[in-house]
């Protein structure tokens, strides 16, 4: 497993292409806690609001930082419930192709491996497959880290919900329909493929537990959290606000 670590320029990149994509995947990497995200196909969140383009590129202009802080601070806040009664399957299998209602749902290939051909480059696909992703380079928005994954290494790529299934279950989800937590589980707003150390060391918190070890992506990954409270509805904890704002010069 070859981790390759850069230095990024500070700009934001355009230029996007629509191909590539908390469940395993592979890679380790060192984290890098003043990095910005890597440089590559890069969405900002404020253009990439269905998530289908890949990466979480920084926020920095002023403008959409300012933006951002309008967004976080119209969120509605409350305590976090209680985790009883929450399992994984509330949400539906993992990485249900049928979650109606997001994008590439029904199109023949599971969740997970359509993350991975939005976030990855130079895929490599199982023999007679162009669904399976069985090896890619992945620029871990978490840790500013470059991962060449194998999928002999699964675990060491996970794909994260950015805002974790047991918190939207204590914020409200355990009272939604079936239908509407099969959408967020599924949802690729809600999904990032990350190192999988990361993933594991934030488990279910909220932004004012845990926060990308990379700097620099820290207000984007504030705004895709707020992103995803808004679209369904999803109260946030007052401290994970507050955490939001911070990192947004709120």
């Amino acid at each position: 497993m070859l981790i390759r670590r850069r230095l990024y320029p500070a700009a934001v990149f355009s230029g996007l292409v629509l191909l590539s994509g908390c469940a395993p995947s592979g890679g380790g990497g060192q984290e890098s806690p003043g990095g910005a995200a890597p440089a590559g196909r890069v969405a900002s969140p404020f253009g990439n609001p269905d998530g289908t383009k890949p990466g979480l590129a920084p926020v920095t202009a002023e403008g959409e930082r300012a933006r951002a802080r309008e967004l976080i601070g119209g969120l509605v806040t409350k305590g976090r419930g209680p985790r009883t009664g929450y399992a994984r399957e509330e949400f539906g299998h993992a990485w249900l192709d049928k979650a109606d209602g997001v994008p590439f749902a029904r199109n023949g290939c599971d969740t997970r491996n359509d993350l991975l051909r939005r976030d990855g480059r130079e895929l490599r696909f199982r023999d007679g497959s162009d669904c399976v992703v069985v090896a890619m380079t992945l620029d871990d928005p978490y840790t500013g880290t470059t991962i060449e994954w194998r999928k002999q290494k699964a675990a060491e790529v996970q794909i994260d919900h950015v805002v974790p299934l047991s918190y939207a279950w204590q914020m409200g989800a355990s009272r939604w329909t079936d239908a509407k937590r099969k959408r967020l589980a599924n949802d690729p707003l809600n999904l990032l493929p990350v190192q999988g150390r990361a993933n594991s060391a934030k488990g279910d918190s909220g932004p004012a537990s845990w926060l990308p070890p990379a700097q620099g992506v820290r207000c984007a990954y504030a705004v895709r959290f707020a992103q995803v409270a808004e679209k369904y509805e999803l109260a946030v904890t007052g401290p994970d606000r507050t955490a939001m704002l911070r990192q947004c010069g709120g």
